[in-house]
C-alpha cells in the first residue's frame, strides 16, 4: 500500500482555513512538553489549541507528574498568536494495561503501540466532541519512532465515530523532529529516553546493557 503524504493533506487544510480568514478549536494529544513544542510553535498560527495531556500508559507515577510539569511550563512560556490551554487527565495507568492486554510481548512499534495509539486517540475525540471542537490530533507523529500511517489511519477512523475532524499531521515532516530538539534546548526541557511505558523502559535498560 502506498503511503500517504499527511504534510501535504496537513497543508491542504491550512489553505483552506487561511482563505476562509477563521481560527477554529484543535483538540491536541500530548504526550510530552518537547513533542508538543514545535507542534505548538506551528499550530498556534491556525487554531484554538487545547493541550490534553492524557498518558496512562506512562510509568511511574514520577515520570507522569514530571512530564506534566514541563508541559504546563512550556505553554506558560511560548509565545503564540493563539490561545493555548491545557486539561490533564487522571493517571489510570489500569487503562493503558487493560487496553493491551494479550499484547505484552509484543515488540516496541507493534500492536501493542498501536493499541496505546487508539487508547489516546479515541480519549482525545471524544473530549473534543463533548467540548464542541472542531479539530483534533496528537502530537506524537512528531517522533521518528512512532508510525505516522497507523496514527492517521487511527484518527481518520475515530472521526467518523466521534464526528470530529481529524487533522492530518506527520509532524516530523520539513524538519518538525528537529525544530523540536531546537525548542527543547531553547526552554530547557526534560526529554526522556524512553516512550513512557514499562515495555519502552524495558527495552531501553536492554540496549544500555549491551552497549555497556
Amino acid at each position: 500500500m502506498q503511503k500517504v503524504n499527511y504534510q501535504l493533506l496537513l497543508d491542504k487544510e491550512l489553505e483552506v482555513l487561511a482563505s476562509e480568514g477563521r481560527v477554529p478549536t484543535l483538540m491536541l494529544h500530548s504526550c510530552c512538553a518537547p513533542c508538543s513544542s514545535y507542534t505548538l510553535e506551528y499550530l498556534s498560527k491556525y487554531f484554538k489549541i487545547t493541550v490534553f495531556y492524557y498518558n496512562p500508559n506512562i510509568s511511574p507515577r514520577e515520570e507522569f507528574d514530571r512530564r506534566v510539569a514541563e508541559q504546563r511550563r512550556f505553554i506558560s512560556q511560548l509565545p503564540v498568536e493563539n490561545p493555548v490551554k491545557l486539561i490533564v487527565a487522571d493517571y489510570v495507568p489500569e487503562e493503558f494495561y487493560e487496553a493491551i492486554k494479550g499484547l505484552e510481548d509484543i515488540p516496541e512499534g507493534g500492536e501493542r503501540c498501536f493499541a496505546c495509539y487508539r487508547l489516546r486517540l479515541e480519549r482525545t475525540a471524544s473530549l473534543a466532541h463533548q467540548l464542541g471542537f472542531e479539530y483534533f490530533t496528537t502530537t506524537l507523529s512528531i517522533s521518528p519512532y512512532k508510525n505516522s500511517q497507523k496514527l492517521n489511519e487511527i484518527a481518520s477512523e475515530l472521526s467518523g465515530i466521534y464526528k470530529v475532524k481529524a487533522l492530518p499531521t506527520d509532524l516530523k515532516k520539513r524538519e518538525g523532529y528537529k525544530r523540536s530538539v531546537e525548542l527543547s534546548k531553547q526552554y530547557g526541557l526534560y526529554r526522556q529516553d524512553y516512550c513512557g511505558c514499562v515495555f519502552s523502559q524495558r527495552e531501553r535498560d536492554k540496549r544500555a546493557e549491551k552497549h555497556a
